[in-house]
């Protein structure tokens, strides 16, 4: 299997490989969830059942009050945890995806990441659903429980991707991470875990608020998707960049090449590691250089942890 595109085959194939993986907060105390980032993982939902009379061991705080003092007896509100609650991935299939230097593009990756959330949900007894986009249209697959839905989802994740090619001509129009997110903000109204994957290319102060907006009742993790050029832009001869037909090559031997793509892209990522930090949503970053698994293994916490995470470096 290539890295430039990914398949349904292939992305169900993942299925093997979410084994061991989970969104739930039992992470190591060093891992990017545990803390602050765990306290704001609300997890599943609670269906009210009965009230009944107190028994010892009982939380105090299901007490009853209204109930206690009518009837003289103290009386606690008993819950159970729902089965499940939707999952729903937003994924990111535009032409600032279609990029990378190494192991694998930032469209891939992307694709990867969501095909393994899927799998870590569905093994979670969750229901999953999407929300794919590129920049022409947007997709939406309702959540819901079963591997035809999966397969569903991983159908519309490589059409998209596959739809991806240099030769795109430029659109005038697009549609950005923003119009994805707003129908998330339609559709998730609470208790849903919501995960983002995108390079946030497009990111802007609407995203900001869309995004506040969506963790206001639900749980979100931004998975952010970057390529090691946006860190360290080697000089090392001469590249070509094209947008459709049009092409330019650059000579990163360079300094006035060099130096000026650097400080363009180190800046565009501290500037959306910075927008997310501001949104208050826990930010998981991913290298297109590494195997998506070991990173998302490792970002949770299920691995040892790394002593900085990507997502720490580039926050400062």
């Amino acid at each position: 299997m290539g890295f430039a595109y990914v398949d349904a085959g292939y992305l169900a194939r993942l299925e093997f490989a979410a084994r061991g993986l989970t969104f739930l907060p039992r992470q190591k105390h060093r891992s990017i969830l545990s803390g602050q980032h765990s306290s704001r993982l609300r997890g599943r939902g609670l269906n009210f059942e009965e009230i009944r009379a107190y028994q010892q061991g009982d939380d105090f705080r299901t007490i009853d009050w209204h109930v206690t003092l009518r009837t003289g007896e103290p009386h606690v509100r008993a819950y159970t945890e729902e089965r499940d609650r939707p999952t729903i991935f937003v994924v990111d299939q535009s032409m600032s995806m279609f990029f990378g230097s190494q192991r694998a593009l930032k469209s891939v990756v992307a694709a990867e990441i969501a095909a393994l959330g899927a799998w870590m949900a569905f093994n979670a007894s969750d229901r999953v659903g999407a929300i794919v986009f590129n920049d022409h249209e947007v997709s939406h697959v309702r959540p819901h429980r079963s591997r035809s839905r999966l397969h569903q989802i991983f159908g519309v994740i490589s059409r998209y991707n596959q739809a991806l090619t240099a030769s795109s001509a430029p659109v005038a129009e697009k549609v950005t991470l923003n119009k994805a997110l707003e129908e998330v903000l339609r559709i998730a109204f609470h208790d849903c875990l919501v995960c983002v994957i995108s390079d946030f290319a497009h990111a802007d102060e609407r995203t900001l608020r869309l995004m506040r907006g969506i963790a206001a009742h639900n749980d979100v993790i931004a998975a952010m998707i970057f390529d090691p050029l946006a860190q360290q832009l080697a000089g090392n001869g001469r590249v070509v960049v094209s947008q459709g037909e049009l092409q330019i090559e650059l000579d990163l031997d360079s300094g006035t090449v060099h130096e000026p793509l650097v400080e363009l892209f180190s800046s565009r990522l501290k500037s959306v590691a910075e927008l997310v930090r501001r949104s208050a949503v826990p930010m998981l970053a991913f290298t297109t250089a590494e195997d998506t698994r070991a990173q998302l293994a490792r970002q949770l916490g299920t691995l040892v942890p790394p002593s900085a995470s990507p997502a720490a470096r580039m926050a400062r």
